[in-house]
Formats: C-alpha cells, sequence, structure tokens
C-alpha cells in the first residue's frame, strides 16, 4: 500500500518558570482547527518493538477538578467504543462501559 496523503496533528504546551502548563493549543488542519484551547490531554501510543504503551498526559493548571472528572470519563467511554471497534469484542467493551458508569456514580457525575 502506498502513502497517498500525511496528516499533521501538533500540540504546543506553554510551560511557567517550573514547567508546569500553563496552556495548551492544537492543530490538525486537515480538520480546519487551528491553535484550538485544550485544558488537558491524554495521548498513547503503542511502540510495536517494545510491545510497550508509551504515554503523555498534560494538563494545565487551571483545569477544574469537576471538569477533569468528566474528562476521564468520557475518555473512558471512548476507550470502549474504540475497543469495540478494534476488537468486535463486545462482552468486554460493554465490561467497560459498566464500570464507566460505577466511575460515574462514584464520582456523582450523573444526577
Amino acid at each position: 500500500m502506498a502513502i497517498n496523503h500525511t496528516s499533521k496533528i501538533e500540540f504546543n504546551v506553554g510551560l511557567d518558570e517550573n514547567k508546569i502548563p500553563e496552556e495548551i493549543t492544537w492543530t490538525a488542519k486537515d480538520n480546519n482547527i487551528i491553535n484550538q484551547e485544550a485544558k488537558a490531554i491524554l495521548i498513547s501510543v503503542w511502540d510495536a518493538n517494545a510491545k510497550d504503551t508509551l504515554r503523555l498526559d498534560l494538563w494545565t493548571k487551571d483545569m477544574p477538578l469537576n471538569e477533569m472528572k468528566f474528562f476521564f470519563h468520557q475518555t473512558l467511554l471512548s476507550m470502549a467504543s474504540s475497543f469495540e471497534r478494534a476488537t468486535n469484542d463486545e462482552r468486554m467493551s460493554a465490561t467497560m462501559r459498566d464500570f464507566c458508569d460505577y466511575f460515574a456514580e462514584k464520582l456523582e457525575l450523573k444526577k
């Protein structure tokens, strides 16, 4: 298979004097997203050689705690959907969603 197109997603992180994120912006020109503000990012990359996941977890100082809880809940839900699309394992995906419901209940995210 030949590569017909490449796409670039770029993150810029503004740091304070202690190298703590003050601001995060991201750009994905293929989707007309230019310097969009973000308060947090979670990136996972599979290293096939090491058979290990490399992670980058960043959030700004002013990311509200309640929003961080929602961010994690929504991320977990999206991981369940991604897992189902990637593996066709409906049973485990449902189990992951059950955990997400439990997670939301314990954090009182659902009113």
